[in-house]
């Protein structure tokens, strides 16, 4: 079987003969890892399930000051502290250009070529995902403030449906052109929760969120492909309406705000997992042997009967033990 079958068959609650899994780091900890083994190419040894695919044009991001990066939105992204995304430190959209500001145009940032060959350089049959990130909710307080989109909510309730509805139709576009090329899925970009709870609350994410991520699950769906959400934070009040929508993969399952073993029992005949191996927790500060039993307990019980797919609830941080990163890959790949 090849790893794109494996996915396939976890994903549709089918008992595969490993589980697949993918690992992924964030700047630092690779640097880190590459020299705890003595091998710079070290991440492309790791066995990965999925492979992520590019479609973006190059030079879409742009340092317009030291440290200070440009995306193709015009929001400004202040990377002094973090080098991965960074902290926005501008606003391009308010209530008062609403009728002037112009989203990107679709020609302009996707690169068909690029996409094509990057399906082909796809050399070890992985299960094939494009990903659109900062789909909606972030995509709109990126743009707008964080706490202004909060309280529009509540008292600019057609400014923020305007606001979602430009931006939905940007990402239908998207969507629609990425699903005519022969890719597996669209994996979804979207953080909606909070170490407790949902950061606008149900009523909100029901009100401005569902019925748009539903017309965007729907387009992928048209096309016969997978649909994964990427959402992190403590969410699964959502389950029910996700797989309602259409959803078939969701991550990151971070263990630190929900019962994973709990979840799959509820929800795994319907709904496969992405993730599962904490990075707050067992990463940072457990043991080599307590990582080892950890990674053994998920490929086990949150892997049995399909519907999983293994890797650390995040691109892993800094502050993560190498020993224990190390650990875990072994774990994942001597199933």
């Amino acid at each position: 079987m090849t790893k794109r079958q494996i996915v396939i068959d976890a994903i549709n609650h089918r008992q595969v003969p490993e589980v697949p899994y993918v690992i992924s780091f964030t700047h630092r900890v690779k640097l880190q890892m590459a020299q705890y083994y003595n091998d710079p190419e070290f991440d492309k040894k790791l066995g990965n399930y999925l492979y992520f695919c590019d479609w973006l044009k190059e030079g879409l991001w742009k340092e317009v000051e030291p440290d200070i990066w440009e995306d193709y939105f015009g929001v400004r992204w202040n990377r002094k502290i973090d080098k991965d995304i960074g902290t926005v430190c501008n606003q391009v959209f308010s209530p008062e250009n609403i009728s002037e500001y112009k989203f990107p145009d679709l020609e302009d940032i996707f690169d068909a070529d690029k996409l094509v060959q990057s399906i082909k350089n796809n050399n070890e049959q992985c299960f094939c995902l494009a990903s659109l990130g900062f789909s909606l909710f972030e995509r709109a307080w990126t743009m707008i403030g964080m706490e202004n989109l909060l309280v529009a909510m509540v008292n600019n309730k057609r400014f923020v449906h305007t606001l979602f509805d430009r931006i939905v139709e940007f990402n239908l576009k998207i969507l629609d052109k990425l699903c005519s090329f022969p890719i597996d899925g669209v994996i979804i970009g979207d953080d909606w929760g909070q170490q407790t709870g949902l950061i606008m609350g149900p009523h909100f994410w029901h009100e401005f969120i569902e019925p748009r991520i539903r017309q965007m699950y729907a387009t992928v769906k048209s096309h016969k492909k997978y649909v994964f959400i990427h959402s992190c934070g403590k969410v699964d009040e959502l389950f029910s309406s996700l797989i309602e929508a259409g959803l078939d993969v969701f991550n990151p399952f971070q263990p630190e705000v929900m019962d994973v073993f709990e979840i799959k029992r509820k929800y795994g005949k319907h709904l496969s997992f992405y993730g599962g191996i904490s990075t707050q927790k067992l990463l940072p500060y457990g043991t080599v042997e307590e990582t080892k039993s950890q990674v053994k307990k998920l490929l086990n019980e949150i892997g049995k009967d399909g519907g999983y797919i293994a890797a650390p609830a995040h691109s892993i941080p800094y502050g993560a033990k190498p020993e224990n990163i190390a650990a875990m890959i072994e774990v994942l790949q001597n199933q």
